[in-house]
C-alpha cells in the first residue's frame, strides 16, 4: 500500500526557501550544485512525501535503501545538450538517487537515448550500473519527488532557482535543450529567462516537435516520456529518437542513424 499522501495545501516555509537559495549562489561548479541540492528541504509537502515513501517502499523494492532525498542531475559538465524532466518517480529516481533511473519513463528515455548513440548502455537502474552520457545532462525542474507527480506552483517556483544556477553553470557549451512535457516547458521557460536567455514575449506555446532559437540555444519540445504517453502510442519511440536525433544534431553532437 502507497504511504499517506501529505495535504496539498502544505507551505514551503520561507527560511527553508532562503537557506536553499543561498546554497544555489554558493555553487560554483556543477558537482557543488549537485551536492547543495540534496541537501535541501525548502519544501514541507515533498520533504515529508519522499521520505514517507522511502520508508515505506513498494514491496517489489523492499530489500533497497531508498535515497529518499532531492535527485540532482546526471550527466557531463561540458553537455552540449539538455534534457529537462518534470520531477523524479517515488519510485524510480526517489528509491535510485538518479535523474530517471529505476521506472518505465526512464526505461524508455534511456533506450532511446542510447539508440541515438548518446547513452553508453539502453538501460539505467542504479546508479552504479555504469551507465555514461555522451554529451547529454538530464534534469527537471523540480528534484524531489511529488505526489501523484504533481508539484504545486509555489513548490515549482522554490526549485527554480536551482535549474537556473544549474543552466547558468552549462551555459558555455550548452547549444540544445529538449523539455519533455507542458509542465516542464512551462517550468524551464522562466528559468532560461533569468539564466540570460532572451525568451520571446508571448512566451513560446508547447508542442511536440516545437523548435524554437532563444539566441544561441535552440529549444525542442517534446511530450513527456510517461506510462499514459507512451503506452498510447501518443508518444512512440521513432517521434522520441527523431527529436532526440534533431536536438543532438542542433546541439554539434553526432547522433546515430536511424535504427
Amino acid at each position: 500500500m502507497a504511504p499517506a499522501r501529505p495535504a496539498a495545501s502544505d507551505p514551503v516555509h520561507p527560511t527553508r526557501a532562503i537557506r536553499a537559495y543561498r546554497g544555489v549562489m554558493d555553487a560554483s561548479s556543477l558537482s557543488i550544485l549537485d551536492r547543495r541540492i540534496t541537501d535541501c528541504r525548502a519544501c514541507p509537502r515533498l520533504v515529508s512525501w519522499r521520505e514517507e515513501v522511502a520508508r515505506g517502499k513498494r514491496a517489489a523494492f523492499a530489500d533497497w535503501t531508498y535515497w529518499g532525498r532531492p535527485v540532482p542531475g546526471f550527466g557531463p559538465a561540458d553537455a552540449r545538450l539538455l534534457i529537462v524532466g518534470l520531477a523524479p518517480a517515488a519510485h524510480g529516481g526517489n528509491r535510485t538517487g538518479r535523474m530517471f533511473t529505476g521506472d518505465r519513463s526512464g526505461d524508455v528515455l534511456y533506450k532511446a537515448l542510447h539508440d541515438v548513440g548518446l547513452a553508453s548502455q539502453p538501460t539505467s537502474s542504479h546508479v552504479g550500473d555504469g551507465l555514461e552520457l555522451y554529451g547529454v545532462r538530464v534534469t527537471a525542474p523540480v528534484h524531489c519527488a511529488p505526489p501523484a507527480n504533481k508539484p504545486t506552483p509555489g513548490e515549482r517556483d522554490t526549485c527554480r532557482p536551482w535549474l537556473v544556477q544549474e543552466l547558468r553553470l552549462l551555459r558555455p557549451t550548452l547549444r540544445a535543450v529538449v523539455v519533455l512535457g507542458r509542465f516542464g516547458w512551462q517550468a524551464a521557460l522562466p528559468a532560461f529567462a533569468e539564466a540570460g536567455w532572451p525568451v520571446p514575449r508571448p512566451r513560446p506555446a508547447f508542442a511536440h516537435g516545437a523548435r524554437y532559437l532563444l539566441d544561441d540555444l535552440e529549444l525542442f519540445g517534446c511530450f513527456h516520456v510517461s506510462q499514459r504517453n507512451t503506452f498510447t502510442g501518443r508518444l512512440t519511440p521513432v517521434m522520441l529518437r527523431d527529436v532526440l536525433r534533431t536536438a543532438a544534431r542542433a546541439a554539434g553532437l553526432d547522433p546515430a542513424d536511424e535504427v
